[in-house]
């Protein structure tokens, strides 16, 4: 195939591309502003053989890993058997997901320094997690984010209300997971019809149903891990590569930037976020849900407890901190390397848009070979996230809905397993429908809103339930149903679902028919709102109730997470 011929490959700065349109083949501008999708992509038959490749050999892992399959704990937990490095090299692969790939890069390269934001917020959470709840979670928990928020409250309504707020962020990252795939497959095999993605995501559906069907904890758990290698590891690759052809010099690749965009703030704040109040707001309320996000996201707390004790818990952090940022610092030289050597119009007339900017870098950079290589494995992003969520989500269900609200506690753990691989299969259906509608939105701004949930509903409860002794079950449930429920109703009538517009007038919200409006919240984001909500929420609903027994069940609770005394142990050899 002939190679495209992109602004800025002879190693030069770039210049700006004619007239700001599209590129075609023969590196002239595309009269009709619109990348030829069939042209660009490289060779369909490459990119899918990669990726096929990399289904089966992860297939055949989660295979063997099912064979020790024997108890809930294995299923759930992976038997608690893995050991820090491994656990977190797989919170690292279960938290660089499509949006961290694919989202983050398009952002960077559309918007500078503003994308880049993104990047800044995801990593320093994981302070948050480290130093507030990974080792004291490990310690109270057994299997879900509910084990700790009921240990000293009342065992039902909490538990419910925990599994619904897990439901909710679980659900919100699977729509970025799954808009980031078909975006992703409109790029690689030219297909630009909703339908046609929409099969794309229903087969990303059914290979995660099969994961963790067969799979469960300890099959999901080296996905991730190989997953984790291999994204890094590509980054890595085309970073190395971008600063290459700048003299290995950032500077010439944020100005390479500049150039192409013609955007002189580029390198500066303002470009996404600060032309406006409401803008300025914005960027605030996603600040708030990013860092306070990720110590309430269920799947990332659920990974603590398949380490045998606390201190490989908080092994498992570093571990995760140390290769999330490396990863992030590679976002900023592919973003920037993205919008010098490929456009910023040329990305966003792509099939899949924003979310294309990473694989067409690729293209730009190593051809067919090397974009297969990084699509197969934003890929293997897509397909180890979501699993982690589904089994998440499953066990949220069948552990906290099924066997301790519906069956109060008596029900035998292979019945338990059984109701989590169900609700598996659903869970899947129900991501491939919400993914089919939300296929073409930003990826990192939709993980964006699960982090709000997560912060507003999760956050406040687990750090009232380890922290506050007067706190009680009034409070939890207050806290969990007030983040939630405004977090919901502030995001339905938020730009996000309707009355977002381009200067054409074409919709960008998850509506598209422009004329339908009922946005009356500004911000995308309500994080700013709703997190404070949370947190007065459960203060208010603690003050206001009295419950016998929760100050002697918070010393237990307090001695057991500082101590590990009496926390679950390790079941079995992986």
């Amino acid at each position: 195939m002939t190679a495209v011929v992109l602004p800025g490959l002879s190693g030069a700065v770039p210049a700006p591309l004619s007239g700001h349109l599209p590129l075609d083949l023969s590196g002239q501008p595309h009269a009709a502003g619109v990348v030829a999708a069939s042209e660009d992509i490289g060779n369909p038959v490459v990119n899918i053989g990669i990726f096929l490749a990399f289904v089966a050999v992860t297939l055949v892992i989660v295979l063997r890993a099912s064979r020790t399959n024997k108890t809930a704990e294995d299923y759930y937990a992976g038997g608690r058997s893995f050991t820090g490095p491994q656990n977190g090299t797989a919170i690292a692969g279960d938290y660089l997901s499509a949006a961290s790939f694919l989202g983050i890069v398009g952002a960077i390269a559309i918007n500078g320094y503003d994308g880049f934001l993104y990047s800044i917020g995801f990593l320093v959470a994981w302070l948050v997690a480290l130093l507030l709840v990974a080792e004291l979670l490990r310690n109270t928990g057994k299997f879900t984010m509910a084990d700790v928020l009921s240990f000293r409250l009342k065992q039902r309504p909490v538990r419910m209300a925990a599994a619904l707020t897990t439901l909710a962020v679980v659900f919100f990252y699977l729509l970025a997971q799954m808009a980031g795939a078909g975006g992703l497959v409109a790029l690689l095999l030219g297909i630009d019809s909703r339908a046609g993605q929409g099969l794309v995501i229903a087969v990303v559906g059914a290979l995660m149903i099969v994961y963790v069907l067969i799979g469960g904890m300890k099959g999901t758990t080296w996905v991730q891990i190989i997953k984790a290698i291999l994204l890094i590891a590509g980054a890595g690759i085309m970073t190395v590569w971008v600063l290459a052809k700048f003299g290995f010099n950032l500077s010439d690749v944020i100005q390479g930037a500049i150039t192409t965009s013609g955007i002189p703030g580029l390198a500066e704040p303002g470009a996404q976020y600060g032309g406006s109040e409401t803008s300025k707001l914005n960027f605030l309320s996603l600040a708030l849900a990013l860092v306070l996000g990720t110590a309430g996201l269920p799947h990332v707390l659920m990974r603590f407890y398949t380490v045998p004790t606390a201190k490989e818990a908080r092994r498992s952090v570093v571990w995760a901190i140390w290769l999330i940022g490396i990863f992030y610092l590679f976002t900023l030289v592919l973003g920037y390397g993205a919008g010098a050597l490929v456009g910023a119009d040329t990305i966003n007339a792509a099939p899949g848009g924003v979310n294309s900017a990473a694989p067409l870098l690729a293209f730009a950079l190593g051809g067919e070979i090397l974009l297969g290589l990084i699509s197969a494995v934003a890929f293997a992003t897509i397909l180890a996230v979501v699993a982690g969520l589904t089994i998440t989500a499953a066990a949220s269900f069948a552990h906290d809905i099924y066997a301790s609200v519906i069956k109060k506690g008596e029900v035998n753990p292979d019945g338990e397993v059984k109701v989590a691989r169900m609700t598996v299969v659903v869970i899947g259906l129900l991501a491939i429908i919400g993914g089919i509608f939300a296929n073409g939105q930003n990826v990192a701004f939709l993980v964006a809103l699960a982090f709000a949930v997560a912060a507003s509903a999760n956050l406040p409860t687990i750090l009232f339930s380890l922290f506050w002794k007067r706190f009680n079950t009034r409070g939890a449930l207050w806290s969990m149903y007030g983040g939630l429920g405004s977090c919901l109703v502030l995001i339905a009538f938020s730009p996000v679902v309707s009355g977002k517009t381009d200067e054409a007038g074409n919709s960008l919200s998850m509506i598209r028919d422009a004329s339908i409006d009922f946005a009356w919240f500004p911000l995308e984001n309500p994080g700013i709102v709703t997190i404070p909500l949370g947190f007065l929420l459960g203060v208010v609903g603690t003050l206001t109730s009295r419950e016998k027994g929760v100050k002697a069940k918070f010393a237990e609770m307090e001695v057991r997470s500082l101590t590990g005394a009496g926390s679950e142990k390790a079941a079995t050899e992986h």
